[in-house]
């Protein structure tokens, strides 16, 4: 089962956009530190989530204070692959006002229907993309997100995948996208993104790889849909020992093929033990040696 771990330079949610006047660069050296813990626990893929934590050449009206120089993301690269990891580069293009998720992409002070699914949009969005890629050079996986998306309907959402899956594709790269089929479970107002992706998967690729992520309960129904439609299937469980544990099992069970660590923590000195205490709280489970 491949064991991966997500990594932020930066993020868009509610909670964390609630700190953006105040959120400091990454700090490259607690990144080393995670790279060596997912090392040594036997992790082998560092997704790692870019936003607007990179400064890019190709669009740097992007760049926000707390941006680093690619060069940054390079040596993170250089070192975790160093160290054994495979690198699977994340942005996500999920549209909400209320989640946020793909405001990286956008200029400061823009609105949200001044950038929507034009081809300048699509342009952009793959410039960023081969530009992260020379840097980061994965060799087959690129993380799109799409959780949580509240702004397209359910056609322009099953669209916006297919362009994304079609243009990675051509990049010789396989599609990873979140599937919030479970998120409903724990939290009813999120019924609609669990509706809209269910749907989805009923006229989307079979090769684009869905990662279902729950972090309070196992959702088994879920995962048994998901693999009986023909999809690759990894989950994301949160950091909780005994839900790690019972999803990696329900979904073995399912010949499911992965596991996605998430912490949405800034990797920041603050985070440190937070951030290393976690990995190594799971690392046995991720390796079923528990």
């Amino acid at each position: 089962m491949e064991k991966g771990y997500l990594l932020h330079l930066s993020h868009y949610d509610p909670v964390w956009c609630a700190r953006k006047a105040t959120e400091e660069p990454f700090d490259l050296n607690l990144g080393v530190e995670i790279v060596d813990a997912l090392a040594a626990e036997g992790f082998n893929l560092l997704f790692i989530g870019c936003s607007d934590g990179v400064q890019y050449q190709s669009h740097p009206e992007l760049a926000r204070p707390y941006s680093i120089p690619m060069r940054g993301l390079k040596r993170l690269v250089d070192h975790a692959v160093k160290a054994g990891l495979e690198i699977v580069p994340k942005l996500n293009f999920s549209k909400s006002e209320r989640n946020k998720h793909d405001n990286w992409i956008r200029k400061s002070g823009a609105r949200w229907q001044e950038d929507f699914e034009t081809p300048a949009y699509w342009q952009k969005a793959f410039e960023i993309i081969d530009e992260v890629n020379e840097t980061c050079l994965p060799k087959r996986f690129f993380h799109i997100g799409m959780d949580e998306d509240h702004d397209r309907s359910y056609t322009q959402y099953v669209d916006a995948i297919g362009i994304l899956r079609a243009g990675l594709s051509k990049r010789g790269l396989r599609t990873i996208m979140w599937n919030d089929a479970a998120c409903a479970i724990n939290y009813a107002p999120a019924l609609v993104h669990a509706e809209k992706v269910t749907s989805a998967l009923d006229r989307i690729s079979r090769d684009v790889i869905q990662i279902l992520w729950n972090y309070g309960s196992v959702p088994e129904a879920q995962i048994n849909d998901i693999a009986t439609k023909g999809f690759e299937l990894w989950g994301a469980p949160g950091k909780d020992p005994v839900q790690a544990k019972g999803f990696r099992d329900a979904l073995s069970k399912a010949k499911g093929k992965g596991l996605l660590m998430t912490t949405w923590a800034q990797c920041r000195p603050p985070n440190r033990e937070l951030l290393l205490d976690g990995i190594h709280s799971l690392g046995a489970i991720y390796r079923s040696e528990e």
